[in-house]
């Protein structure tokens, strides 16, 4: 049975360990292992504390009976976008490989959206890798568009990402 919570400060190295292992099955390909550890080695369980204590940041995560499978983040706007009203970022949404397709992205989706507009939030902004075709499918379902291209730092590796906008309106 799939259920989902609100993260913990004591959920700070699960949420890395889930970044780190839905990051590198999904994009470690793409990558030199000295880039994809400098850039993993940032996203520490430390990192994800100080964010979980930010009142600024919100996390959700999904757990497949006592295994996690995934994790979503609310978080401020740190694009490059100037937005026309209220904004906050989707940050993170991983989902582990064997629940692709069960329906946990939606949920985890609804929630972000859901939150974001409890906080009076107008526009949602993300990232999207740009050959991430499956991804791209998904956000074009909840209203996200197209805004620009983004480089993506991976270690000195920039990826070619873009910048996807929602009105929550």
């Amino acid at each position: 049975m799939i259920r989902y919570r609100d993260a913990t400060i004591e959920d700070a190295a699960l949420i890395a360990a889930l970044f780190e292992e839905g990051f590198v099955e999904t994009f470690g390909h793409l990558y030199t292992p000295q880039d994809l550890r400098a850039f993993l080695d940032r996203l520490s369980p430390e990192g994800f504390r100080g964010e979980l204590e930010d009142e600024a940041y919100q996390f959700r995560l999904a757990f497949d009976g006592e295994t996690a499978a995934g994790f979503c983040k609310l978080g401020p706007l740190t694009l490059p976008v100037s937005p026309e009203r209220p904004a906050l970022e989707l940050r993170q949404l991983y989902l582990l490989k064997p629940w692709y397709g069960s329906g946990i992205a939606a949920v985890l989706m609804d929630w972000a959206i859901g939150e974001a507009r409890r906080r009076g939030t107008e526009e949602l902004y993300l990232t999207v890798y740009a050959d991430n075709f499956r991804a791209k499918a998904f956000y074009r379902r909840y209203g996200f568009d197209y805004v620009k291209p983004y480089a993506f730092m991976v270690g000195s590796h920039a990826d070619e990402d873009e910048i996807w906008r929602a009105s929550l309106l």
